[in-house]
């Protein structure tokens, strides 16, 4: 049999070859920012018309001042329900120039693959053996998997280009009929299984969906097993309520004059946290990729913030990262740029693979040393991490993601805790710069076997430390977030405050390595660490 040079058509229906090379993927998340950039717009617009109601009243009375005044209330909460769709139209046009440019770097690699086989693809996609080749190195399966890459690449295109359309007629035909409609009553509870959630929004229609994101934003925006989308739709309405939250915590802290100390720690924090709360507003806005889904958000205490780089629901691979101490709603900006990291390397190693970086910051976090010292916190965050990975697992389409849990510094024991004593939706765990996280083996964390790995940078000071007693009689003053280093004699040396060291071969986890960049640079560009988070939640 003879070998076949030249590979299957490429089919004409759908995304075409030279439409996928030429297409811009950048061009159209800038699209889906300015339709979510409308937010403000119609916001000013419905507080102007609460501004103009209020003088209106004030002049006019009778029964047509009751109709207008009710009629405005009416334009006002029409105007307040154009808010989640225009943030709705963001993500679905985000989600096809995510799905796009993951398209365009298949063709890439099936270009590239055709240059190095001698492979040749015309202008409409299709591969043939290069005539000037000689017979015996025009290869039949080189063609073939060329074709079928390129193949492989304008079907991804062509699906997202037809889930896109779908989506924004959906919204369409929503907007000339049934926009919104109230749910039936009853609502999970807050400690709801994900799975019950995702099986009880499953039921609702589109048009109630809308109208519990609209108006009961707060019980959505916190509920795992509620979508992504969602989920982001309804913390995005609570933004400036948030803020307010802040503002009026401040005004109530400041009435005292002369402010006590009790006062000024309140308002230093408060400050911190509206610094925080802005400038992740900032990213929120921000049009450039990777989109920001905003999942969670509280300003009690220093802050709390669930915020996803891409779309977890829709990637093939999801990290969760969880920080150590002192982080805050102020800590935010830094900590997501971390994760967005970890993300860029999985992006240049897997550049046509869909990934998503959460990061996860849902817990009360030691602020000082004798906090740090225990495993209160860790232990009382575990029931909230052990939800939240389940949620990914309910809401996630199609074939499951690998799930990967990174946990830095104190977090660490925050993920360690929780798979010890809840079980982690996960694949893979990943400790760094960690001072053990609860168990004495790897076994006992409950995830595959290989899939629990360390890295410990040979400067970082965790490595000095040998238990929390120790650590409270002999603190130094050094730069770390930790706010000591520390030299003690004595002691295992695979013994850490929280049992044994998971960067340790008796640990029985794996390991990468880092370079010399202490505590808090496994995240630097030059630093093979990132290199390691990276090929973990790839699974390479």
């Amino acid at each position: 049999m003879t070998a076949p040079t030249a590979a299957p058509p490429v089919p004409t229906a759908g995304v075409g070859y030279r439409q996928l090379w030429a297409a811009d993927p950048g061009a159209w998340r800038t699209c889906g920012a300015a339709w979510r950039g409308a937010v403000d717009l119609v916001r000013r617009r419905a507080d102007e018309l609460a501004t103009d109601a209020a003088a209106l009243r004030r002049g006019w009375i009778g029964p047509a001042s009751g109709a207008a005044d009710t009629r405005l209330t009416g334009v006002r909460r029409e105007l307040a329900m154009v808010v989640p769709a225009l943030v709705e139209i963001d993500q679905v046009l985000d989600g096809f120039a995510t799905r796009l440019g993951a398209a365009k770097a298949r063709l890439a690699a099936a270009v590239t693959l055709a240059d190095r086989n001698g492979v040749l693809v015309d202008r409409h996609g299709r591969a043939s053996a290069d005539p000037a080749r000689p017979a015996t190195e025009r290869a039949g399966p080189a063609v073939a998997g060329v074709g079928a890459a390129v193949r492989a690449a304008l079907d991804l295109a062509t699906a997202a280009d037809r889930e896109a359309t779908g989506r924004l007629a959906g919204l369409a035909a929503a907007a000339r009929s049934t926009w919104v409609s109230p749910p039936p009553a009853g609502r999970p509870g807050p400690g709801a299984g994900p799975a019950l959630v995702r099986a009880w929004w499953a039921g609702l229609t589109p048009a109630q969906r809308r109208w519990l994101v609209a108006y009961e934003p707060e019980v959505v925006g916190g509920l795992d097993g509620v979508p992504v989308a969602a989920r982001d739709q309804a913390n995005r309405l609570l933004l400036a309520t948030h803020r307010e939250d802040l503002l009026g915590e401040r005004a109530r802290l400041g009435r005292r004059i002369p402010p006590g100390p009790v006062e000024l720690a309140g308002l230093r924090r408060v400050d911190r946290s509206l610094a925080g709360l802005d400038a992740l507003a900032e990213r929120l806005a921000m049009p450039g990729g990777p989109r920001a889904y905003l999942l969670g958000l509280g300003t009690g205490g220093e802050g709390r913030a669930v915020v996803a780089l891409g779309d977890p629901d829709r990637s093939d691979r999801v990290l969760t990262y969880v920080p150590g101490m002192t982080a805050g709603l102020d800590d935010v900006p830094g900590e997501l740029d971390r994760a967005g990291r970890v993300l860029a390397r999985c992006g240049a190693l897997a550049p046509g693979e869909e990934s998503a970086a959460v990061l996860w910051l849902d817990y009360d976090a030691p602020d000082f040393l004798h906090e740090a010292a225990g495993s209160r916190q860790a232990t009382d965050a575990g029931p909230a991490l052990h939800r939240f990975q389940e949620g990914l697992r309910a809401t996630h389409d199609g074939p499951p993601a690998r799930q990967t849990v990174l946990g830095h510094s104190y977090g660490s024991l925050v993920v360690g805790a929780t798979a010890r004593d809840h079980g982690l939706a996960a694949d893979a765990l990943v400790f760094v710069g960690s001072p053990g996280v609860g168990v004495g083996h790897a076994a006992e964390l409950g995830v595959p076997p290989g899939q629990v790995w360390a890295s410990t940078a040979p400067d970082d000071v965790i490595r000095l430390v040998r238990s929390p007693d120790d650590l409270l009689r002999h603190p130094l003053l050094a730069t770390s977030p930790l706010g000591v280093a520390v030299s003690l004699v004595g002691g295992a040396r695979d013994e850490l405050w929280f049992g044994r060291d998971p960067a340790e071969p008796g640990f029985g986890g794996r390991t990468f390595a880092s370079g010399r960049h202490g505590h808090t640079g496994y995240w630097e560009a030059d630093n093979p660490a990132l290199d390691g988070m990276a090929r973990v939640v790839l699974g390479r």
